[in-house]
């Protein structure tokens, strides 16, 4: 039985006395969530005060990216190592933003899923299509596409302690969201892709899912067979409807 998780990518928002707030308003509803794994995601500047202040609950943290580099001549970089050092359980990689703004190519995010696999890090690989792409009915080999880039490299085994979070892009920060169905349609084929290599892995596998999860849609979509969660945007950044989110996967 997969446990649900349920991810907040805070994204470039946030201040010392704001994060204080939304952590004590998270511990505060922890207690009534008693399924699903909770985890927060904030910007590295923040990752010692949210350390501190979560060091001893049950909520975990990570990074929203990594470098595929260990060290050197990169500046604004975020190494792996350094995540370990504030105790990160996962990190995200492959988010659309940073795919469309940064343009990240499928082979950057291999590098480093792997960077973070070797580091103990959790991935987050974040998976998805544009509008035009599900217009056309590409939804499928845009999705399978991304997949491969890691799992042709990887290999299946680096998928056993690893999180696949699809998040159609044209649902993220849009207020459009697919419906239950649809979100359920591309989750299983990720799992049946997966299951291609290893259908223990695949079984095993959270797949979470990242198009504007709000609380009123929560409980229908974590229903679905192969949705195990949701990776969690804007709506994260309220203590009570994040925490309403985390209890519909109760």
């Amino acid at each position: 039985m997969r446990q649900p998780l349920v991810a907040g990518n805070w994204k470039l928002n946030g201040s010392k006395q704001s994060i204080s707030q939304l952590l004590e308003g998270i511990l505060g509803g922890i207690q009534d969530v008693k399924k699903a794994e909770v985890a927060v995601c904030p910007p590295s500047v923040y990752l010692q005060q949210v350390t501190d202040i979560l060091k001893d609950s049950p909520v975990q943290w990570g990074g929203q990216n990594v470098s595929e580099h260990a060290s050197g001549a990169y500046t604004g970089e975020v190494a792996a190592a350094m995540l370990v050092e504030f105790g990160c359980k996962y990190t995200i990689i492959g988010h659309s933003e940073r795919r469309a703004i940064f343009g990240e190519t499928d082979e950057q995010i291999v590098q480093k899923f792997a960077a973070l696999k070797k580091a103990g890090i959790v991935p987050i690989l974040c998976v998805g299509e544009l509008l035009e792409e599900r217009e056309a009915g590409k939804t499928e080999v845009v999705v399978g596409r991304q997949i491969d880039a890691v799992l042709n490299v990887a290999g299946i085994e680096q998928f056993e302690n690893a999180v696949i979070a699809y998040e159609p892009v044209w649902a993220i920060g849009t207020g459009m969201t697919a419906t239950p169905a649809q979100a359920q349609d591309v989750h299983a084929f990720i799992r049946q892709r997966l299951a291609e290599k290893d259908s223990k892995i695949a079984d095993g596998i959270q797949i979470l899912y990242g198009g504007s999860v709000k609380p009123d849609n929560a409980e229908e979509l974590f229903a679905q067979t192969d949705i195990d969660g949701g990776l969690i945007g804007g709506a994260s950044l309220d203590a009570a409807g994040f925490m309403s989110i985390c209890r519909a996967a109760n």
